[in-house]
């Protein structure tokens, strides 16, 4: 007596199932590279936009609180898709946001602990990002206490204001 299940029933359900996740994944995979612009496009002809679907419209907004950097010192509201706000380069910083962001990593997210960073000291500026960015609750601080913060940074640059243009704005 054979309690084994014929071949013939068990490979189509599991090629249905790997079909089915492969699906998904390209399903996935085909949002992940969609920029907030095309989603601008697509509600232009009428389609919802991922970020409009359920709740009504939401924008990628953030506040970034600057110290201790000579005259870029403030509170500064950023909007982004469309952009606006307080921030002194509105248009900029949102590009360079949009330019670095990248489905599964966190822009935001601290320099590595176990990181070779350069031994050098960016002065004593210091930065508190919060909000929303890319649909992801951001709480972020930066300062520049060695490269890697330097680096970290300057990659935020201009939502974080350009301490190496000489001049601290």
């Amino acid at each position: 007596m054979s309690y084994a299940t014929p071949r013939a029933t068990t490979r189509p359900a599991l090629r249905r199932l790997l079909l089915g996740a492969a699906a998904s994944f390209a399903a996935v995979g085909s949002l992940a590279g969609v920029t907030p612009a095309a989603h601008a496009q697509a509600d232009g002809v009428g389609l919802p936009s991922p970020a409009r679907i359920g709740d009504g419209p939401q924008r990628d907004h953030l506040t970034v609180t600057v110290k201790n950097a000579g005259g870029a010192d403030g509170t500064f509201e950023l909007y982004c898709d469309p952009e606006g706000g307080s921030h002194p380069d509105p248009r900029g910083a949102c590009a360079a946001l949009e330019r670095d962001t990248r489905w599964g990593r966190d822009l935001f997210a601290p320099a590595p602990r176990d990181g070779f960073c350069t031994m050098q000291y960016g002065g004593p500026a210091t930065a508190h990002v919060t909000g929303t960015w890319s649909g992801r609750r951001v709480d972020a601080t930066y300062d520049r206490r060695d490269g890697c913060q330097i680096a970290r940074w300057d990659r935020l640059v201009p939502l974080l204001p350009d301490l190496n243009a000489g001049d601290g704005a």
